[in-house]
């Protein structure tokens, strides 16, 4: 894997607070009916057959809950840390070390990939080549999940539960990332945005594209 500043910026990042991350936002996908609709839309348009992958999947929960869904999914991420919480808490499944920009993965290999909430440290700029990469694992009438916060100002987190660390969650606004995946060769399936829960400051967005 060729690391970027920010790419090994996101690594340390969640390395570093991989613990308190899971237990902040533990019941984060039981307390989003919502989402979790939107998930499950997806699983049925993808169907049992294939692979799916769940990239950036942090402490494992959304592949956890694809999996009670009857969908063959493994997880992916750049933290070690992160890859160990879900390893513990899904003992049943798979999770690997790597990188959504490289991945070591065939053209057409998946029937369905997720990038839920993980393409938000990801600059604009390498957002073409990051769903140039996510097009090419996919087989063709393959399905893409991108969530991700609505808007235009970027939040800044220094120091989050007292550790020495800083990142930067990007907002994005859907037309942009549509545009983005219709030039990568997606085609647009289903764009759900919805009002901030009481913890959220944002909206939240949920693309969902077919490979072309």
């Amino acid at each position: 894997m060729t690391d970027t500043d920010f790419v090994t910026a996101t690594r340390t990042f969640y390395d570093t607070v991989a613990e308190d991350y899971a237990e902040q936002f533990r019941d984060g996908l039981a307390e989003a009916p919502l989402d979790r609709a939107v998930i499950a839309g997806f699983a049925e348009l993808v169907g049992k057959d294939g692979t799916v992958a769940d990239l950036g999947c942090g402490p494992g929960r959304v592949t956890g809950y694809l999996a009670s869904l009857g969908l063959s999914v493994f997880g992916l991420d750049l933290s070690e840390s992160m890859l160990a919480i879900a390893r513990r808490e899904n003992p049943g499944l798979r999770f690997e070390q790597g990188s959504m920009l490289e991945l070591d993965l065939p053209v057409g290999a998946l029937s369905g990939a997720l990038s839920y909430y993980s393409s938000i440290h990801t600059p604009v700029e390498e957002l073409p080549r990051l769903f140039a990469e996510f097009h090419r694992v996919l087989a063709p009438g393959g399905h893409l999940l991108v969530a991700f916060q609505a808007g235009d100002e970027d939040r800044h987190h220094d120091r989050p539960w007292g550790r020495p660390v800083a990142l930067t969650f990007l907002r994005r606004q859907p037309e942009q990332v549509i545009e983005l995946l219709r030039a990568a060769g997606f085609t647009l399936v289903s764009r759900t945005v919805r009002e901030p829960a009481p913890e959220e400051v944002s909206q939240q967005a949920i693309l969902i594209a077919r490979r072309d």
